[in-house]
């Protein structure tokens, strides 16, 4: 299938097919692809997951700290990491791209690659976009469509629940403490800043194989998206900061406490964080593991109240209003 058939000569629609042409994924289903004025899908039974995702340079990325191949994977996996928090499939997404007029062809077709290898990973598709001009600095927004039988939401925690998390947190924030200190981060680090994995298999056969109550993706830090469960769910999380896996580098510190502040107000982890019935998880543990090489760690439980309570029998402590990354107050706690 040509993605690009019928698009015209001229400067923007050049940019348009140098992208586009990179990304080289197309969606199952696609009756129209990108080149018209609207991509049109052959839809099967269940509900369509929808969400949109931002990504703008000096916010979410710095030039001198990724190539465009990276900034370009990142991008994608953040969107389809939303998809991953609703346990949805993802069918593919749209692209916009807001990029200065000095923008060089190869920066766009580093990007599409970048796109373009994440989206072959999932099994999703480009299914079009937009391009426009911008005046200072390029910015990427990515609309993902998913499709879903059983949607998982953040709001059914209740009390006596666990609360568990897959994988490690702290690695891409280790990386950006790093680079904020004109520092070069540990190559661990740099890897799971510039290659983060969307846990979207993990999260349909969490769904489909324990009893579990609420889900989020940990996009924010996992301070922040633990508040964010616990408000949607009103109720309150204890969290034991003893059993929070920490990722390398930050897991070899010789002070937890600063590696904990860094890990847990860091980001783009896009590890899962959810609650389940009591022992749910416990019984398919191991099975868990043995499919996806991904540790399951119980690290709380569902109380009546609100908020977080941390806890914590080796003396660990953290600010007790410790929070998330917020684009309107920074980081905040760090």
């Amino acid at each position: 299938m040509d993605f690009i058939e019928g698009l015209k000569p001229g400067p923007e629609f050049d940019r348009i097919r140098s992208f586009v042409g990179a990304v080289r994924s197309e969606a199952v289903g696609v009756r129209v692809p990108p080149g018209d004025d609207a991509a049109v899908l052959e839809w099967t039974d269940g509900l369509v997951v929808l969400t949109s995702d931002a990504f703008v340079e000096g916010v979410h990325f710095q030039r001198a700290w990724s190539c465009w191949e990276a900034i370009g994977f990142r991008a994608a996996a953040g969107a389809l990491s939303d998809l991953a928090a609703m346990a949805a499939r993802p069918v593919g997404v749209l692209v916009s791209l807001m990029v200065p007029p000095e923008t060089e062809e190869r920066t766009l077709i580093g990007l599409g690659e970048g796109f373009g290898e994440c989206l072959r990973r999932y099994g999703a598709g480009l299914l079009g976009g937009d391009l426009t001009h911008s005046t200072e600095a390029l910015a990427i927004d990515v609309c993902a469509v998913g499709a879903t039988e059983a949607p998982l939401r953040r709001s059914g925690a209740r009390p006596g629940d666990e609360v568990w998390l897959t994988g490690a947190v702290g690695g891409a924030a280790a990386a950006v403490h790093a680079w904020q200190r004109s520092l070069e981060p540990d190559p661990r680090a740099t890897a799971a800043f510039e290659a983060p994995a969307a846990r979207i298999d993990e999260a349909i056969w969490l769904g489909e194989n324990c009893r579990l109550t609420a889900l989020i993706d940990v996009s924010d830090g996992l301070a922040g998206d633990a508040r964010q469960l616990a408000a949607a769910s009103q109720t309150r999380l204890a969290i034991d900061l003893d059993a929070v896996p920490l990722a390398p580098p930050l897991s070899e510190y010789a002070q937890r406490g600063a590696a904990l502040r860094i890990a847990m107000a860091g980001g783009e982890d896009y590890e899962l964080l959810f609650c389940s019935e009591p022992g749910s998880v416990d019984a398919a543990r191991a099975a868990f593991e043995g499919r996806f090489g991904v540790a399951l760690t119980r690290i709380g439980r569902v109380e009546r109240g609100v908020g977080i309570a941390w806890t914590s029998a080796s003396g660990s402590i953290l600010p007790a209003d410790l929070d998330g990354y917020d684009h309107f107050e920074g980081a905040r706690g760090r």
